[in-house]
């Protein structure tokens, strides 16, 4: 076993730090770690070579000789990583002649018999004093690496500790596990623990290169916690799976045991992944600002207050007040600057990369547009910036560095990336209630537009007669004081309802001001009034609300008061009789309601839970948007509509509560 998991350590090591060299050369940690690679491959393959030759102890002597270097080694890295030097730098080299002096006492050591005597064999192996020398001058090196590591980290940039903390602690442990195995086969002479050597190698160095050389960063205090987590949860699973096994075959055949054991032990893992979740409060701020996230989504309609909403979330996520949400194509973009546009080669990288940090694009390999990207990211004091997957939102996230100073570890990233799909949702929504909003004002204006061509013709006529008049009752005084009085009158009132209706059409954001509710009600009317005098409907109103100041958009009070007045006007569609619509408003505390009532058949009890529900219509035409739009456009504005419940033939009464003032 020792010579084929040998080899293949080795060979995997080989791999791995030709591919960390091939990520970044020109970066000084990944030569190190590629030449730690090496070193490792090294030890590994005269390990093999040892366990394959019969009375193979000069592979072995060897094999400690090489081993004895890598504290060395791990020194260099450290140095390295610490003062971001240049491998193999003179100075750095003079600094360390101490180390290279007591690596070369171990090296000499293993070549003596007070390390290994010659007339040790396999079946009776004798250990000198050397080589309890050579253990302990191994845990003393790798003990003051881990004291002055402590020490250095204090002075260092985030960014570099958490590097230096992930290399050195897993480093260390590599030489930790390999002299605690070489203690046991010491003490047992049992040889399976030399044989669990390199597996522990292919773990300990295997995931700290990882986490140092990728462009994933690591929290060396999370994987330590996440690695207990684990280990806990699977030491919890196995154990009752094996209990629940041993107590099956008491019942049931050996063949049928299984199913019982592994029921528990996915029960069991269930459990104590949230009981360990909640003991260990793994990223209580993602919790958080998902929740936040999902009730500023199902709370806003509009994307203004989506966006202030959500770069709130991100503030208190990342402890910064530096965060920008910035959705849409182009435009929105060159907020981060002018490379930034979304047809730039910078933002074409940034969609391909998904998310970047200065962390990142310093492991990774450097170009024009990852440059680009860095001066983005240091000019506007940004520690992550990420981009959402929908390529038309065009949905980018920033979030500033954070208050400690703290570099973004790919854990949280990960939890960046799941903001961004929930905000990706909420502005979809958005998108989508502003066209059908959009839908709604063109369909009424083309419901209008029949109705006012009436209104709009006998000011023409009026004005066509008097201009044809005109020659012959020019020298008239009176004649030409009243054609330019009903040129004036005429004019205007055609100006009046031709703005009327561009106003309804041309889409906006709605802004609450405080406002005179009744004049525009009254506006409002006049534009109905027409189509319910085509359908022989009398307009009553009764206007009781004093002071009538409320706080609203003008524009939204006559989108909703017309929607629900042709929406009545086409409920009373061939029906015989004195037809009417009646609109009211009273007072009602710091609020103004507007009931809207109609003498129409009322509403079918069915409907009425669904009635505010996109695509919900009794009507022939139209696709039962109306009421739907209605209601997101006054929850935009802190205001809300309500149907009174259905009485047999009493009509249908739809009621809409506005503030008085800002909540």
């Amino acid at each position: 076993m020792l010579r084929s998991t040998a080899l293949l350590a080795a060979l995997i090591g080989v791999v791995a730090g030709g591919i960390i060299l091939w990520s970044n050369p020109r970066r000084a940690v990944n030569r190190v770690v590629c030449t730690c690679s090496l070193h490792w491959a090294a030890w590994l393959a005269c390990l093999h070579v040892a366990a394959f030759l019969h009375g193979g102890l000069f592979w072995f002597r060897l094999s400690c000789a090489v081993g004895a270097w890598l504290p060395f080694h791990y020194w260099i890295a450290k140095e390295i990583i610490a003062s971001s030097q240049k491998l193999w730098n003179w100075n750095t080299l003079f600094r360390s002649l101490v180390w290279i002096v007591v690596s070369a006492a171990l090296m000499w050591i293993c070549f003596t018999d007070y390390f290994v005597p010659s007339h040790s064999t396999e079946l009776q192996r004798v250990r000198g004093w050397g080589y309890y020398a050579y253990i302990t001058g191994y845990f003393a090196l790798n003990g003051f690496i881990l004291l002055r590591t402590s020490i250095d980290a204090k002075a260092l940039t985030e960014g570099r500790r958490m590097e230096l903390q992930v290399w050195l602690i897993g480093g260390c442990a590599v030489v930790v596990a390999i002299l605690a195995t070489m203690i046991l086969n010491t003490a047992t002479n049992d040889q399976v623990y030399i044989q669990l050597q390199p597996l522990l190698v292919l773990g300990f160095y295997a995931s700290a290169a990882y986490a140092v050389t990728t462009h994933r960063l690591f929290d060396s205090a999370q994987i330590l916690l996440i690695a207990v987590n684990k280990a806990a949860l699977i030491a919890g699973a196995t154990g009752v799976a094996y209990l629940v096994f041993i107590g099956s075959q008491q019942m049931l055949p050996t063949g049928l045991a299984f199913v019982p054991t592994t029921i528990a032990a996915l029960l069991t893992a269930v459990t104590m992944q949230s009981w360990l979740d909640r003991w260990f409060k793994f990223f209580p701020q993602a919790t958080k600002a998902r929740q936040e996230a999902f009730a500023v989504a199902g709370r806003e309609s509009r994307v203004e207050n989506l966006e202030k909403g959500f770069v709130k979330i991100l503030q208190g996520w990342g402890q910064t007040d530096n965060a920008l949400v910035l959705v849409g194509n182009g435009g929105p973009v060159r907020a981060l600057g002018a490379e930034l546009t979304d047809d730039s080669a910078a933002m074409r990288t940034l969609r391909q990369l998904r998310w970047i940090s200065p962390e990142r694009l310093a492991r990774e390999k450097t170009s024009a547009e990852r440059q680009i990207l860095a001066k983005i990211l240091s000019d506007n004091r940004l520690g992550v910036m990420a981009v959402g997957q929908n390529p038309t939102l065009g949905v980018v996230v920033s979030v500033g560095v954070p208050a400690t100073y703290r570099p973004y570890t790919y854990p949280q990233v990960m939890q960046l990336m799941e903001l961004i799909s929930i905000f990706e949702g909420a502005f979809e929504r958005a998108y989508l209630t502003a066209k059908m909003q959009h839908a709604e004002q063109l369909a009424t204006v083309g419901l209008l537009g029949a109705s006012l061509a009436h209104e709009i013709r006998n000011p023409l006529v009026s004005i066509k007669t008097f201009v044809q008049l005109l020659p012959s009752r020019y020298q008239d005084a009176a004649f030409r004081d009243k054609f330019f009085r009903l040129m004036t009158d005429e004019v205007a009132r055609i100006d009046r309802l031709t703005e009327q209706l561009l106003e309804l059409a041309s889409p906006r954001a709605y802004v609450s001001e405080v406002i005179e509710l009744h004049p525009v009600l009254r506006a409002s009317l006049d534009l109905v009034a027409p189509k319910a005098a085509i359908r022989h409907v009398q307009i009553l109103t009764d206007l009781q609300a004093v002071p009538d100041k409320a706080y609203i958009d003008a524009s939204a009070v006559k989108q909703v008061l017309l929607n629900l007045c042709f929406n009545a006007i086409q409920a009373l569609e061939n029906r015989d009789g004195n037809d009417w619509i009646k609109v009211t408003t009273r007072r009602v505390q710091d609020h103004i309601e507007i009931a809207v009532s109609d003498s129409g058949p009322g509403i079918a009890p069915e409907m009425q839970t669904r009635l505010f529900q996109p695509f919900q219509s009794t009507k022939s035409t139209g696709f039962g948007l109306g009421l739907a739009i209605c209601r997101d456009i006054l929850v935009g504005l802190n205001a809300s509509i309500a149907v009174d419940p259905p009485t047999n033939g009493g009509g249908a009464t739809f009621r809409v509560t506005i503030p008085c003032q800002p909540s």
